[in-house]
């Protein structure tokens, strides 16, 4: 596989699981309210926002997980507590936590 190739195939599954992989989630876990939990878990991508006070905002061979700071293993031991609540505050600790494992997997699993 050519390197463009590779490079669209993981911008493919970075957002795939970004973008469609919460509607599955929404529809097997939630599915009597699945509309309402997708957007709750479509909303957890805020988390993003650390990136601009990052320097480059966006640097593609950068690990987020340990860098920024709603990236940092204190915020990911909050958002694993949010699983022992209920309600909205599960879903968003979902979210979030689903939202590390793809950036994990973003930085672990393609070259750079």
């Amino acid at each position: 596989m050519n390197p463009s190739d590779l490079a669209l195939l993981k911008t493919f599954t970075h957002y795939f699981l970004h973008l469609v992989f919460p509607a599955i989630i929404a529809l097997v876990f939630y599915r009597k309210d699945w509309k309402r939990v997708y957007l709750i878990l479509l909303a957890t991508m805020l988390v993003d926002l650390d990136h601009l006070f990052a320097d480059p905002v966006f640097d593609p061979n950068r690990m987020s997980i340990g860098f920024h700071f709603l990236h940092s293993y204190y915020a990911i031991a909050v958002y694993f507590l949010l699983l022992f609540f209920k309600g909205n505050l599960r879903i968003i600790g979902v979210g979030l936590l689903f939202h590390m494992i793809t950036d994990y997997q973003d930085f672990v699993f393609w070259p750079h």
